[in-house]
C-alpha cells in the first residue's frame, strides 16, 4: 500500500488536534475518565500473569508476556478513541505550533484529559484491588511487584525515563495517524507500548494504575512515593512528546520534509 505523505500526516494531526481542543469540556472529561478506566486492564492483566506464571520479572518469557499484556490497555483506549493525555503531548501541540490553536486551549485540553485519566485510573484500581484477590487470579504480592518496578528508582531516573516514555507515545500518535489499516494500527500500538512495558518506563497514566496498586496493597509504598512518581513521569512525558516528536517532526515537515 502506498505510504501517506508526511505533509498529509501532519495535516491529519492538526485536524485531529483542533477537533479535540475545541471539544466541550464535559465530553473531554468523560472521555478522559473512560481512557483512565480502560487502560487499567493492561496492568491488571500483568498482575494476573505474575500471579499465574512460574517466572517473574527478569525471566525473558515472563517479561515478553508482561509487555504484551501492558499493551492491551492501550489498544482498548486508542482504538476506542478515548482521550489519553500522553497522546496529546504531541497531537494537541501541533495545532499550536501551526498557529491554529492557542496555548490556553492546549492547557485546557491537557487539564481536563489528565484529570479524567487520573480519576479513571483511581476508580479502576479501587475496583481491582477490592474484587480481584477474591477471585483467586491475582495476589497482593503481584500488585506490589508491579508498583515497585516504578517507584524503586531515584527521582532523576523517573524524569529521564519519563521523557523516553513520552517520546514513544508521541511517536505512536504520529504513526497511528500515518497508518491506514486497523491491523497496522494494532501492530503499531503493540510494538510501541510493549517497548515501554519491557523497558519499565514510567507512563504517567498506565503507571498511575500500577503505582496505585502498590499504595493500596503494600505498606512499603506510600502516597508520597505515588505523588513523586506521578509528577515526574508527567513532566517527563510532556517533554518527550512535545519536544522530541511534536516540535521536531513539525519542524522537519514544514521545512520541506516531502
Amino acid at each position: 500500500m502506498e505510504q501517506k505523505p508526511t505533509r498529509d500526516v501532519l495535516d491529519s494531526l492538526i485536524e485531529s488536534g483542533l477537533h479535540e481542543i475545541n471539544r466541550e469540556r464535559s465530553g473531554l472529561l468523560l472521555s478522559g475518565i473512560s481512557a483512565g478506566l480502560d487502560i487499567g486492564f493492561g496492568p491488571l492483566l500483568m498482575a494476573t500473569i505474575l500471579t499465574l506464571s512460574a517466572g517473574g520479572f527478569g525471566d525473558l518469557a515472563t517479561e515478553l508476556l508482561l509487555a504484551s499484556a501492558y499493551s492491551v490497555g492501550f489498544v482498548f483506549v486508542i482504538l476506542g478513541r478515548s482521550e489519553l493525555f500522553t497522546e496529546h503531548t504531541t497531537l494537541a501541540v501541533v495545532p499550536v505550533l501551526d498557529g491554529q490553536a492557542s496555548i490556553r486551549g492546549l492547557l485546557r485540553l491537557w487539564g481536563l484529559v489528565y484529570v479524567g485519566n487520573v480519576v479513571g485510573g483511581f476508580l479502576f484500581t479501587l475496583l481491582a484491588v477490592l474484587l480481584m484477590p477474591g477471585l483467586g487470579v491475582v495476589t497482593p504480592a503481584a500488585f506490589e511487584a508491579i508498583a515497585l518496578k516504578l517507584v524503586t528508582h531515584d527521582l532523576g531516573w523517573l524524569f529521564v525515563a519519563g521523557v523516553f516514555a513520552g517520546w514513544l507515545m508521541g511517536l505512536l500518535a504520529w504513526l497511528i495517524t500515518a497508518a491506514q489499516e486497523t491491523t497496522s494500527r494494532i501492530l503499531i500500538i503493540w510494538i510501541v507500548t510493549a517497548t515501554i512495558g519491557i523497558l519499565h518506563l514510567p507512563h504517567s497514566i498506565a503507571g498511575n494504575v500500577e503505582v496505585l496498586f502498590g499504595v493500596f496493597m503494600s505498606p512499603s509504598i506510600s502516597v508520597l512515593d505515588y505523588l513523586a512518581f506521578l509528577s515526574l513521569a508527567t513532566v517527563g512525558n510532556l517533554v518527550g512528546g512535545g519536544v522530541f516528536v511534536a516540535l521536531l517532526k513539525y519542524g522537519h515537515v514544514v521545512r520541506g520534509g516531502n
